[in-house]
């Protein structure tokens, strides 16, 4: 039985060490708060799931997002906060 989008987000936020978790604990690294509009997250979350990649295809998707920006984020120290918009995933 295949994951529902709803199951999808419940793992990008709420295991001790989901992804979005993660991905936060890096740009705080750079001093840098990292945010994901809720419409972001129902994105990456709908994403996978039309793919049928599941739970594991969600790392990849996030990889997708976020591979530019965390090579432009540090270079930059007058960036305090970024928030991933449901934008930014509709074009990675």
């Amino acid at each position: 039985e295949s994951l529902s989008p709803e199951d999808m987000i419940r793992i990008l936020n709420e295991p001790k060490n989901a992804l979005l978790k993660q991905y936060k604990a890096l740009f705080d690294l750079d001093h840098v708060e990292l945010r994901f509009d809720e419409d972001a997250v129902e994105a990456i979350a709908n994403k996978a799931y039309d793919r049928k990649i599941g739970a594991r295809g969600l790392r990849s998707i996030l990889e997708n997002i976020m591979m530019d920006i965390m090579f432009e984020i540090p270079s930059d120290s007058s960036i305090k906060e970024f928030c991933v918009t449901k934008e930014m995933v509709e074009k990675a």
